[in-house]
């Protein structure tokens, strides 16, 4: 109940952020109907259906990261000073960040198994026929079990997800001391504000390129996410020898599945490098005896390392995937299926708006440290200088990486 009540009085951005995720979730459930469909109406055995089923993980993968995105960014669950008092504390805002997130995925549940039904006929209006009746399978009746366990994929991912990113991460409060014990006083521990932004302390220390400011720790993982990165493709490689590849649900079928492993290495292997990337970049942009301008983007840049690098690697891996298709695919002029084109669309849309929304949070993250240095007298045009700054030097970083990953991948499958 209290779940509903904050999902109710929102922002409206908040609840399109919100809204956005459902429809995300009514997309991904209807691919899954959808194969479900196409298993009902081709039951001899086959490995297509398998293979649709396969290619959906990727709009449930994309779902789930964006529901967790825009979790991660909801106000209504932050904690605030006054909210432990009446037993709101950690625990209990990130169970109503869970459930405030499945009822989001179960809203896109439920409108995408009434698209479907209806689809079908089952519901008052008349069913498709002709290619749409393959994956509708109108003529047979449908497992409401197999249909309800599909559904609530996404709900219970998401969720799940979001219970483990935002649980607590307290450092377990010290061993209480008998009054008076080795000659000190009873004194109740002191309460400090968490710090929201790069040196929220001392904001002084990002306009003075003559006083350095204490250095960022670099996130690990860059060596993983190479060995990953180039897993994935010799995946993809080997994959190419075995037919051709890039099969996806709709008019593609018949292509091996390791492709999908391949691309999916490849994925994780650009997300788990992308935050040391990022945090390069932000290094290289203090090298040389910086200026203000790039002192400040550069240090902002290293302190949201881990907030934006992975969201973008995901971009960038679905950036190079599209790249790749596409020079595959180049000249022959693929006839793409509905289910196909829905699935791009999911993927492609989630990875974007979960960066958007990566970067409204990291916004959010400084605005304490923004405030101070305005009030210091540090004029905007230094503050919108520094964002493109960084806008420049990540594009400048992510950019050829995409393209150098995208023809690596594509030259074993044009073969």
């Amino acid at each position: 109940m209290l779940a509903l009540r904050l999902a109710r009085g929102a922002h409206f951005l908040v609840q399109l952020r919100r809204l956005l995720v459902a429809a995300a979730s009514a997309g991904t459930g209807f691919l899954l109907l959808c194969t479900l469909g196409y298993a009902l109406a081709h039951p001899d055995p086959s490995a297509d259906a398998l293979l649709r089923l396969l290619w959906c993980l990727a709009p449930v993968a994309a779902t789930v990261h964006f529901a967790v995105a825009v979790a991660r960014t909801d106000p209504g669950t932050r904690p605030r000073p006054g909210l432990s008092a009446v037993g709101l504390g950690p625990g209990q805002l990130m169970a109503i960040s869970a459930v405030t997130t499945a009822l989001s995925t179960t809203l896109g549940s439920v409108l995408a198994l009434l698209v479907f039904l209806h689809l079908r006929g089952d519901l008052p209006g008349m069913p498709f026929d002709g290619d749409p009746a393959a994956f509708l399978a109108s003529d047979h009746p449908l497992p409401l079990p197999a249909a309800l366990t599909l559904l609530l994929l996404v709900p219970l991912a998401a969720s799940s997800a979001t219970a483990v990113v935002l649980r607590p991460r307290g450092a377990r409060p010290p061993r209480p001391r008998r009054p008076g014990a080795d000659g000190d006083s009873p004194r109740e521990p002191s309460r400090t504000r968490a710090k929201s932004g790069p040196y929220a302390d001392q904001p002084g220390r990002l306009l003075d390129p003559q006083q350095p400011a204490p250095p960022l720790p670099t996130p690990g993982g860059l060596p993983w996410g190479t060995a990953v990165l180039a897993a994935g493709l010799a995946v993809e490689a080997y994959a190419s020898r075995s037919g051709p590849g890039l099969a996806l649900p709709g008019r593609f079928t018949g292509g091996p599945a390791r492709v999908f492993g391949g691309w999916s290495l490849t994925a994780i292997g650009l997300m788990l490098a992308a935050p040391a990337i990022t945090h390069l970049c932000g290094r290289l942009l203090q090298a040389v005896r910086p200026g203000v301008l790039r002192l400040l983007a550069g240090r902002v840049l290293q302190e949201e390392a881990r907030r934006i690098g992975r969201p973008l690697g995901v971009v960038c891996a679905v950036a190079s995937g599209a790249y790749a298709m596409a020079t595959v695919y180049a000249g022959a002029r693929p006839s793409f299926g509905p289910l196909s084109t829905l699935g791009a669309l999911l993927v492609a849309g989630c990875t974007v708006a979960t960066l958007l929304t990566a970067a409204v949070e990291a916004k959010h993250a400084r605005a304490d440290t923004t405030a101070a240095l305005l009030r210091m007298g540090a004029p905007t045009t230094v503050l919108r200088g520094a964002a493109l700054l960084r806008a420049g030097a990540l594009l400048a970083a992510f950019g050829p990486l995409t393209w150098v990953v995208a023809e690596l991948a594509a030259v074993p499958l044009v073969r």
